[in-house]
Formats: structure tokens, sequence, C-alpha cells
């Protein structure tokens, strides 16, 4: 009879120690995305302070699994272990349910030496029905990309593919670029007009000096002044538009329209066979655009593992609590909320 060989989970501290073997896991699994890698633990680190670890399992010397985790403690808002901070979706990576099991146990773990309120794992399908969990917040888009233009934008619905033209028309151009600053002043504007705080400028910076050129910074121009931004992440075959956004004249322009386009457009040359267009609220106007895109949505399951927290979390702009907080925010002069920003964003994990 064979003997299954004991797996054995530890923490690999992304801040310390060399963490090439399980970056190759996580691109060899299939499940594995750019949010797993030790790098982008590390990105979060510097840029906002947040402790990030990586639980590692073994067997017989060979890593069969791992999780991301990040550390985010925030006076205003909560004190959690998110799988993984910043990130989309970025649940365990096992080769089998065993592993599994090891991991979610190590998570809780930490989360109850770190005296957390909770562990978090965002996810695409529900994985611990025993934790308590919401899958009606977010959602997230993608599809696959045609190896043409002309096939691709074909394929984006009727009215979309006219705002598209539109942008074209209105003579607006695309720029790639090594500087963060356009894209930061643009972000730091369309999100104070969402009513929602800004990052620090330094997790633009961290990212793309991290990522190098596999985070594209592209600004969209119109008679030379920025109008529209977004940083994309090329993962795999998978390009990932992720922070973005435009200024008040971008609409009247069709800006956005035209710069997620370009982001398609170069995904293709760059030989991408997917568009991730990332999460959105269910309902809001980033839903709806992206569903107009032709991109049907696919809901998130946020699972939590309650340690000294009596409740799922609110922390979002969905809670009515906030709504009074949003509408002051977007009457804010656009130097105040860069400022203040950051100092709330940095638990908004």
């Amino acid at each position: 009879m064979t003997v299954k060989a004991t797996i054995s989970v530890r923490i690999l501290d992304p801040q310390e120690e060399a963490t090439d073997a399980w970056d190759g896991f996580v691109a060899s699994h299939e499940a594995g995305a750019i949010f797993h890698t030790a790098d982008w633990g590390r990105a979060v680190g510097r840029a906002l302070g947040h402790r990030p670890y990586v639980l590692l399992a073994e067997r017989a010397g060979e890593i069969v699994g791992g999780v991301p985790l990040t550390h985010v403690r925030s006076r205003l808002f909560d004190n959690a272990l998110v799988s993984n901070g910043f990130a989309v979706e970025a649940g365990p990576l096992a080769r089998d349910s065993e592993v599994g099991k090891e991991l979610d146990q190590a998570a809780v773990a930490l989360g109850e030496r770190l005296n957390v309120d909770f562990v978090e794992y965002r996810l695409r399908t529900r994985r611990n029905t025993d934790w308590a969990a919401r899958a009606d917040l977010y959602a997230t888009f993608s599809k696959e990309l045609a190896g043409d233009d002309e096939t691709n934008m074909k394929a984006i619905p009727r009215k979309q593919r006219a705002m598209v033209r539109k942008g074209i028309a209105n003579g607006l151009e695309s720029h790639v670029t090594q500087d963060v600053a356009p894209l930061y002043e643009i972000y730091a504007e369309s999100v104070r007009n969402l009513g929602t705080p800004v990052f620090t400028r330094r997790l633009f910076e961290e990212l793309k000096r991290t990522f190098g050129d596999r985070c594209e910074l592209l600004i969209i121009t119109h008679d030379g002044t920025p109008v529209a931004g977004v940083m994309s992440f090329y993962d795999g075959e998978t390009v990932r538009p992720y922070y973005g956004g435009g200024t008040a004249a971008a609409r009247d322009l069709a800006a956005n329209d035209f710069m997620y386009w370009e982001v398609m457009r170069r995904a293709r040359e760059r030989g991408c066979a997917e568009f991730d267009f990332g999460r959105s609220k269910v309902g809001t106007g980033p839903y709806n655009f992206k569903k107009n895109w032709g991109f049907t949505p696919v809901p998130l399951v946020y699972e939590y593992r309650l340690i000294n927290a009596d409740q799922v979390p609110e922390t979002n702009p969905s809670n009515p609590k906030f709504r009074r907080a949003i509408a002051i925010w977007k009457r804010l002069p656009l130097p105040v909320t860069k400022v203040l920003g950051p100092v709330i964003s940095r638990g908004l994990a």
C-alpha cells in the first residue's frame, strides 16, 4: 500500500525570502493570476504599508499549493487577512482538495495569530460552505479575443461600436508612457467624480516599477490634452485593464470607449487571447458599461471566515451609511481629495 506524503504548510514572507518557486507554481496553475504572485504583495506592501504573506503547501519537498494573503489594518475600516489585497480575485491554488483544506486551516490560524476581524477569500466559485459569503456584490467580465481587429470590432455591440468610431472620428490618439503622472491625474479626477477616495500615487508607481513591461500605461489625448487613461496588466495570454478613468471631457469625446478599444487592439498585437474587463459592483454605471460592450457578468464569491467580527463586512459604496459621505466627496475640490483620499483608501483593500 502506498502511503501519501504528509502536507506541510509554511509562511513565505515575500518581503524577506526568495519567491521564484512560488511564482513558478502560479504560472503553471490553470487558475493562477498576476494577483497571486509574490510581486503583487510586495508592490502593495511597499506602497501602502500592508504586510504580505504567502502560505506555501509542500508535499515531499514539492510545492502543491498556496494562497497569497495581505494583512490590511485600518482605523477607519477593518482589520482583515485578504486573499489578495487590492486584487479582484486570488483564492487558494491547490493540486487537490486535501491541500486546499490544509491551506484553509493555515489561513485561519494565521488570521487568529494576527487577531484579525476575518479572513477573506475572493473567488469565482464557492469554496467553503461553512464560511459566510456574499455573491451579490461584485461581478467580473471577460471574453476571448479574435486574432484580427475587424472581428473584434464586429463583436462589440452596435451602439458601443458606434461610440468607438465616434472617438476615432474625434481625432483621439493613444500613447503608451512610462510616466504614471498623467494617468494618476486623470484617475484621481475620475474617482472623485464617482465619490470614491483615490489611492496614493505610490501604488501606481510601485505596480509599474514592479511589473515593468507587463504593466502598460495608456493615455488618450484630444488635441494633445490627456482626457482618459488606464493601467493594464499583461498576464500570460490575458490583458487586464485595471485602474482607468476619464476627465469631464471624456464622455462627449467617447474617450473611454476608444480607450478600451485601443487596449483590446494593442493586446491582440501582443498575442493576447483574453480580455479581462475586471470587476464592477452590480448595478453600477461601470457594470452596465461592460455589459453594453457585450461582456457577460460572472458573479464573484467573497467568502469570510469570521474571527473577531460578528458579521460579514459592509465596507463598500453600496452600504447606505456611506451615501452622505459619497455625496460630499463628489463636491470636494480635487486637490483636497488627492490629499485625503490616500489616507482613507489604504484600508479599502
